[in-house]
């Protein structure tokens, strides 16, 4: 009487092999689209932080929007949120926040823009619309 072997085969060690490795690449590949999104929805959370401060607490308060843009000229966000997820705070060559302030006068503007550039979407822009 012979007995069989019992074990796996060499192609069913393969196939077991190949199904970890493909759903390892999906895996990798879904965790950096999450993280993407998660940093690009930080930058726009914070455009909308800056760009409501600006509106509703800042230009009430001064009849004007600032040159430039700072913890210091904002204090009703978070600190925090003038640096981009690269820890890079806007006003500082290679941030992600772009502030451009327009019509100015003595450091006194009229309008301003925000600007976010995004990684996986087109840039994320603010503009006031009362001059």
């Amino acid at each position: 009487m012979r007995t069989r072997a019992q074990g796996f085969t060499v192609i069913e060690i393969i196939f077991v092999a190949l199904l970890l490795g493909a759903a390892s690449v999906i895996f990798f590949v879904q965790k950096h689209d999450i993280q993407v999104q998660s940093r690009d929805n930080q930058r726009k959370t914070a455009i909308n932080a800056m760009y409501y401060d600006l509106k509703k607490v800042f230009y009430p308060a001064n009849g004007y929007y600032p040159s430039t843009i700072n913890s210091k000229n904002l204090t009703a966000i978070d600190p925090s949120l003038f640096k981009d997820p690269n820890g890079i705070t806007l006003g500082t060559a290679g941030s992600d926040y772009t502030y451009t302030p327009t019509d100015c006068t003595d450091n006194q503007c009229s309008a301003f823009s925000l600007q976010a550039t995004l990684e996986n979407q087109a840039d994320y822009v603010k503009t006031n619309t009362d001059s």
